[in-house]
């Protein structure tokens, strides 16, 4: 029996979107590798990696991964830290948990993180690395502290007011942002090749051609550039470093599997098991480790890429990481052509599409706690650091759900009650008002009684007449907490003892009935 055809037509699509890929990954492997403080070589590797170990992997079919520039901020700060040989460890770490989470089948329990602190996280990200790179356009040394990025800026204006070299290294950085803006607004057919690619590109020509005073890359090689480790385990004893990899570890995660669910909704092929897909991920992450290379994530800029390629399978994704196998083995001294600034203008570029600039807007309008949430993430981020800024994002959102969800209404109602009911004249409404005397003061309390509202029903409850008689409607709360419930018990024997009339409550039985009924709280 014959084997069956080859599906040429999807080969063909596969390989022509690898290609795509391809060139959108070159400059970004590049150029997130030299921002975050490493080799350029290492940020090919872990691209090799997400395309030739990853990409082979069950999960998603359609995603990328690769080093992410949600990820420079962290990985800098680590460098400075740590060394490469820590980041080594702690990348290798963070991948076995990964992994040990995918096996737990915790991978889709990630999607209950809320998408206001994950629109955070990636702004304050997106703020430090335009901020830092603004100085690398100007082949300006950056300060290592977020806050300092920012308070360093009027120096950066007098550097380039002062300095002629500075102001060449602006003007090349700034003309690279603008050949990708531009290419951004062309016919489709022709931003098949990616803006970023043509605007390096070109910047390394007119650099090299004209003899501008840029810097560039240095170039160690693929094999000197990396350092194979099994992981330096007495750093583990380093509080610090717990933190960094608990931070890598659901910033790696969150990203991926947020990446996932937003290229899933661009094609129509299979959907993405999350818990495989964090195996995957965390699999690529312990290999980059073990080489010493950057960390990964899965990147919608190159996932999305790669569906409008027309990518059929995952094939595309594995071919992609063999051209950047292929390129970096032969031709390594092109990377040595990249000017600085060209890369520091990617990955502004790249900065500000981490910025919610047109969900927030929205957001505001339709979810203003959502958006407060948005901005103290992004702002703690700022102010201190990813694992503190991610914290009070995720505690701020807890805080602001626990109060919404413990809405409670209270209703306060006088029913007079006519003196002469006894002897059969008018009562209620019908009762003149001079034969209306005081009857029950009727208290409905709907929602959800928790201590975050205790406040409010207090409040009420104390203003009430201390000589009535009160019915006390408890029907329409969905959830009691045990605050509530003691305060509105000691609330009820306090007004009994003092005022020596009775309080009715009125309260759902349980669930085998659901009919109301009336309680004497005297009795």
């Amino acid at each position: 029996m014959s084997p069956p055809a080859l599906p040429w037509r999807t080969l063909r699509a596969d390989l022509s979107a690898s290609v795509v890929v391809f060139l959108v990954a070159l400059p970004l492997c590049v150029g997130i590798a030299v921002a975050s403080g490493v080799p350029a070589e290492l940020g090919l590797v872990t691209g090799i990696v997400g395309g030739l170990v990853v990409g082979f992997m069950p999960g998603s079919s359609m995603q990328v991964s690769g080093p992410a520039a949600g990820l420079t901020v962290l990985v800098a700060e680590a460098v400075d830290r740590y060394g490469l040989a820590g980041l080594g460890t702690i990348v290798l770490v963070a991948g076995l948990l990964q992994v040990g989470l995918g096996l737990l089948r915790l991978g889709r329990w990630f999607r209950a993180i809320t998408v206001s602190v994950v629109q955070g996280m990636l702004a304050g990200i997106g703020l430090l690395l335009i901020a830092g790179q603004l100085y690398v356009l100007a082949g300006v040394a950056a300060p290592h502290t977020g806050p300092g990025k920012f308070t360093g800026l009027p120096g950066l204006v007098g550097e380039v007011v002062t300095s002629a070299p500075a102001r060449v290294s602006l003007a090349v950085g700034v003309a690279t942002i603008a050949v990708m803006v531009g290419w951004d607004g062309l016919p489709g057919r022709l931003r098949t090749v990616p803006g970023a690619l043509v605007a390096v590109v070109a910047a390394a020509g007119v650099t090299a051609a004209l003899g501008l005073p840029v810097d560039t890359i240095e170039v160690e090689g693929l094999l000197a550039a990396m350092q194979p480790s099994l992981g330096h385990w007495g750093t583990l004893a380093d509080v610090g470093v717990l933190a960094t990899i608990a931070t890598f570890t659901l910033v790696a995660s969150a990203e991926s599997l947020f990446s996932a669910a937003a290229v899933d909704r661009l094609h129509r092929g299979p959907r993405t098991d999350f818990d495989r897909e964090l195996v995957a991920q965390g699999t690529g992450n312990t290999i980059c480790g073990l080489l010493g290379a950057l960390p990964m994530t899965a990147v919608i800029v190159r996932s999305s890429a790669n569906v409008r390629a027309g990518a059929r399978t995952k094939a595309s994704r594995v071919l992609h990481g063999l051209w950047l196998l292929l390129f970096a083995a032969a031709a390594p001294g092109l990377i040595g052509l990249m000017p600085l600034p060209a890369l520091a203008a990617v990955l502004v570029h790249a900065g500000v599409k981490l910025l919610p600039l047109r969900a927030l807007p929205e957001l505001w309008r339709q979810h203003r706690g959502e958006a407060v949430v948005l901005a103290v993430t992004a702002l703690a981020i700022l102010t201190t650091d990813m694992f503190t800024g991610v914290l009070v994002g995720l505690g701020l959102a807890v805080v602001k759900t626990a109060w919404e969800i413990s809405h409670v209404r209270v209703t306060v109602r006088d029913v007079p009650v006519a003196r002469d009911a006894a002897a059969g004249g008018p009562t209620g409404r019908d009762a003149a008002v001079g034969d209306a005397g005081p009857g029950p003061v009727e208290v409905a309390i709907t929602g959800n009684a928790t201590f975050l509202r205790l406040p409010t029903i207090l409040t009420t409850l104390n203003d009430l007449p201390a000589d009535r008689t009160v019915r006390l409607d408890l029907r329409g709360l969905r959830h009691v907490d045990h605050a509530c419930r003691t305060a509105l018990d000691t609330w009820i024997e306090t007004h009994n003892r003092n005022a020596g009339v009775s309080v009715h409550v009125v309260a759902p039985r349980p669930a085998e009935d659901d009919r109301p009924r009336t309680v004497d709280a005297t009795d």
